[in-house]
């Protein structure tokens, strides 16, 4: 599982994040962040799918089923406080994608777009790669073998 770190996010009721001005509030409720992050990990080439096996088995079956929609929140947990974020991302890698760049790269690009869109800031975003997509010989285009 993924480790927290010393780092706190103070969790509010039930309503998610509160930003206050003096024209009043604004609440984010933890399943908008979650699905904010989740599509800015998806947008990282390298990124095969996102969460552990049964939630990836979970979320095919959903996908064939007519007039459902994509789970964008699926493999993201988050914690919401009044300011601040904490993010946690379960995730299957492209096999050959440097797995360290891949993490850089999904954890810049999903705090841009938490604090841009939500404005809270997010004070660290945990990656758990699950596993390592490779892709078999059923994928190929060609239809051919590699060795003859």
């Amino acid at each position: 599982m993924i480790n927290v770190s010393e780092k706190t996010v103070v969790k509010t009721p039930a309503t998610g994040g509160a930003l206050e001005s003096a024209q009043g509030r604004t609440t984010i409720a933890d399943t908008v962040v979650s699905k904010i992050a989740g599509i800015a990990t998806r947008e990282v080439t390298g990124v095969h799918s996102l969460g552990g096996g049964a939630a990836r088995a979970v979320g095919a079956l959903r996908e064939r089923i007519p007039g459902s929609s994509t789970n964008h929140g699926q493999g993201i947990s988050v914690e919401v406080g009044e300011k601040e974020a904490a993010i946690d991302i379960q995730l299957v890698a492209e096999f050959g994608v440097s797995i360290t760049d891949l993490a850089a790269g999904i954890r810049t690009n999903v705090i841009n777009s938490v604090e841009r869109m939500v404005g809270l800031s997010v004070v660290e975003v945990n990656i758990d790669v699950q596993d390592v997509h490779v892709p078999s010989e059923d994928d190929s285009d060609d239809g051919e073998s590699r060795v003859q």
